[in-house]
């Protein structure tokens, strides 16, 4: 309740009541009566007058704040409502361990003969790399390789001066282009564990100088709601963008549930997509599906909103989702080279052995 003092000049309804009590000092005793009325009725009225100021003021303090927060509340359930035709899943591919680089060991799934790729994604591995085992030097033509580090650190250096280390929550999104020799190496004794996606470049971006993306742990774009945690490498989850430039549109992003939680990420249509579970399980494109656990890549379908999750355990859920836009060229790859055609394959060999057209340094560099 709001209070006035009866002294305030700035109040109408005190003003109208000092008027009442000085016609009715001033006035004859033969018209009381008659004042007495006037007095009355204009109480009645100030009365009336001061209800309404009451009501007025409710309305704005208590009643317009809790419809704004109603109408809040609404746009923020409206960004996690249920697709009505949420993306199935359409394909399910337990990552298998192979030996690669150095003595070290991945976990691959997109890349191997049953999902040779998935344009314009090429591979996808989940690495688990202690040393003396690595990926000492090597080359790329033709593609950009995303190296996302979940724990422990890589040295990364190319024979170009440039060096790093790639610690954990860190990315580092090196376009190769025309060609770049480099290696990737454990940074510290343990275990360093991490993905790394390989994505192709169109045939007019192949060729072209290579350049880094890296981005720390801490600059990385984060969002949360209702017990959903994303961290988004690539694209716009939440209303939220990553920085970073994506030479083929692409999205990629880490996705936290914790338990109860649900989760529905539009994607583009018309972009090829997958999930690759890093821990726990979860329900994938359809509430009525199976659970599927950690290690597994799930192909999403073509058609379809979004990517719709439930995580129904007790535990928390994280995964990764990538989605890209297909190029619809043809791919040759063989080894660290993507082209269009078998005589650009050749090409790019012949340029590595002999140090030319990007290659130039190969010769003379040996990683530190």
């Amino acid at each position: 309740m709001l209070r006035h003092s009866a002294s305030s000049s700035s109040s109408p309804i005190y003003t109208a009541l000092a008027r009442l009590t000085k016609l009715n000092r001033n006035g004859s005793k033969s018209n009381r009566v008659l004042l007495q009325s006037r007095k009355t009725s204009r109480a009645k009225t100030t009365t009336i007058l001061l209800i309404l100021v009451v009501l007025a003021v409710v309305t704005v303090v208590f009643l317009f704040p809790a419809i704004m927060s109603s109408s809040t509340s609404a746009t923020s359930s409206s960004v996690a409502a249920p697709f009505e035709n949420p993306r199935p899943v359409v394909k399910k591919l337990l990552s298998e361990a192979q030996s690669e680089g150095q003595g070290a060991t991945v976990r691959r799934s997109i890349g191997r003969h049953e999902l040779r790729n998935l344009d314009p994604f090429l591979m996808l591995d989940e690495f688990s790399v202690s040393k003396p085992a690595g990926f000492p030097d090597h080359p790329h033509r033709g593609f950009e390789t995303v190296t996302y580090m979940l724990d422990g650190a890589f040295i990364h250096q190319d024979f170009s001066g440039h060096k790093g280390t790639i610690r954990k929550g860190d990315v580092q999104w090196m376009t190769a282009g025309r060609g770049i020799v480099h290696s990737e190496m454990p940074a510290s004794d343990g275990v360093q564990k991490g993905l790394q996606l390989w994505i192709n470049l169109a045939a007019k971006d192949k060729m072209i100088e290579p350049r880094y993306q890296e981005l720390q742990s801490k600059d990385i774009a984060r969002a949360s709601q209702d017990g959903v945690e994303v961290r988004i490498i690539a694209g716009e989850a939440f209303g939220v963008r990553s920085p970073v430039y994506t030479r083929t549109p692409t999205m990629y992003m880490d996705f936290t549930m914790q338990p109860g939680s649900q989760l529905h990420q539009p994607i583009p249509a018309g972009w090829n997509a997958f999930v690759y579970i890093i821990e726990g399980e979860g329900v994938f494109g359809r509430e009525n599906a199976a659970p599927t656990a950690a290690h597994h890549c799930l192909v999403l379908g073509a058609d379809g909103d979004g990517l719709s999750v439930w995580n129904r355990s007790g535990a928390p859920l994280r995964f990764a989702l990538a989605a890209g836009q297909p190029l619809k060229e043809p791919v040759v790859q063989h080894g660290p080279f993507v082209m269009n055609t078998r005589a650009e394959i050749q090409q790019a060999m012949e340029d590595y052995y002999h140090g030319r057209n990007g290659f130039e340094k190969a010769k003379q560099w040996t990683s530190a």
